[in-house]
């Protein structure tokens, strides 16, 4: 029962946090609306912090939810700059880190993630730098100056595509990835080695199978060690190891916690009145599947506007269809459904280098599919890819494979 007395609260300011505050009013609901985030700004979009805010293409406004103002006319209180350090699910309260105690009728916890840290880096070297923060992005733009020399640590999607910005600004690069291939635990070997291809053509020194081992300075990175012993010089050391998902305020209170805050099919976390979203909630897209954490723009996007729905009462299973893309340089790469790093079932080839991979299930029916293209050339290729994994029809690997064979034909059978 919904009332309009205790507030609803949002733990999270981010980009799942500020979608469901926005959700909650365009639903309908009127009462009292917090929405608490330890940032000092509105909530805002990540992917263009290593893309277009590094080359200096946009800025915090242009990829913010909403404006100060909104909020206000919304009635949606947000504490900025605020840190929550208790929860108490069984008395429907929590406690913030300034003393505050705030009471709600239903919570919504979109806490996101921190960076993961290299232990053998000091933490105070100014030329250290991570990437999760609009802060962290304006800290490196800063730095990305033309002939400096950018060591990389990571080779998954934000390392890469810092490597790209880090380039389009004139630093040199060289990036460190220890396995043996690029974003090698989320996409094929082909698209692996198109990705090595793409960097190396645009200067940056790619090193596989190689960690970072030591570094030496004073006051700031001045060389950094590579495992087999070679030094480099370096001004700036970006990290980019992935994130950890800030899980604690919900294991010290006692929730179901996994990789992330474990959730039912409607996204209600283990106490009463409790929901979450985001980078942190670890989920089951189906009864029968396995737990999955998802750190994607669609992700954030879907689950705050799903989550807010069923904080209102709808109880709706959640069942998005996961997809993410990764700009570098001119190229894209683009993924929907459920494809995995291993042997695609079929592939396609497409004009200029481009190709579609794509993963089908036991019944032959498209679970997932990756595309590799220039510019945005396959966008809606990969559209009707989410088409055909939701129309759920049994498919051939010819005709995947065959370019003369048009996706939205198979679709058209599908539907016939």
């Amino acid at each position: 029962m919904i009332s309009d007395t205790a507030p609803m609260i949002i733990i999270g300011a981010g980009h799942a946090g500020g979608r469901a505050a926005l959700t909650l009013r365009a639903e309908g609901y009127t009462g009292p609306l917090i929405l608490i985030g330890d940032e000092p700004h509105l909530p805002y979009e990540r992917p263009p912090l290593s893309k277009g805010l590094l080359q200096g293409q946009v800025t915090l406004g242009d990829f913010s939810l909403c404006q100060a103002a909104q909020l206000t006319e919304l009635g949606i209180q947000h504490l900025s700059g605020q840190r929550v350090v208790r929860l108490a699910p069984a008395q429907h309260r929590l406690h913030l880190a300034d003393g505050r105690v705030l009471d709600y009728q239903r919570l919504l916890l979109a806490t996101g993630g921190q960076v993961r840290r290299l232990a053998q880096v000091p933490a105070h070297f100014a030329n250290v730098l991570y990437l999760r923060t609009h802060e962290d992005a304006e800290r490196l733009r800063e730095q990305l100056l033309p002939g400096a020399r950018v060591v990389i640590v990571g080779g998954g999607f934000i390392g890469l595509e810092v490597a790209a910005s880090a380039r389009q600004a004139g630093c040199t690069v060289t990036l460190l990835e220890a396995g043996p291939r690029l974003a090698g635990r989320v996409v094929s070997p082909r698209l692996s080695a198109a990705l090595l291809y793409l960097h190396r053509e645009h200067g940056v020194e790619v090193h596989l199978d190689t960690g970072l081992q030591d570094v030496s300075g004073q006051q700031q990175v001045e060389r950094v060690q590579l495992a087999d012993g070679t030094w480099l010089p370096c001004d700036v050391l970006v990290v980019g190891i992935g994130i950890q998902p800030a899980v604690e305020l919900a294991r010290e209170a006692g929730l179901d916690v996994g990789q992330g805050i474990r959730v039912d099919e409607c996204l209600r976390a283990s106490a009463p009145d409790m929901f979450v979203a985001g980078d942190a909630c670890e989920f089951r897209l189906h009864p029968a599947g396995d737990f999955q954490r998802q750190e994607t723009w669609r992700n954030a996007e879907d689950q705050g506007r799903h989550a807010a729905l069923n904080m209102l009462g709808a109880d709706q299973p959640f069942r998005g269809v996961p997809y993410f893309w990764s700009d570098q340089y001119d190229w894209s790469l683009q993924s929907v459904g459920s494809p995995h790093a291993g042997t695609p079932s079929a592939q396609r080839d497409l004009p200029a280098g481009g190709f579609l991979q794509f993963y089908l299930d036991a019944d032959q029916c498209l679970q997932g599919a990756s595309g590799w293209a220039n510019g945005n050339a396959i966008a809606k290729d990969i559209k009707l890819c989410e088409r055909l994994i939701s129309a759920r029809v049994p498919l051939d690997h010819e005709a995947l494979a065959d370019p003369g064979v048009a996706l939205k034909h198979l679709l058209r059978t599908a539907h016939a």
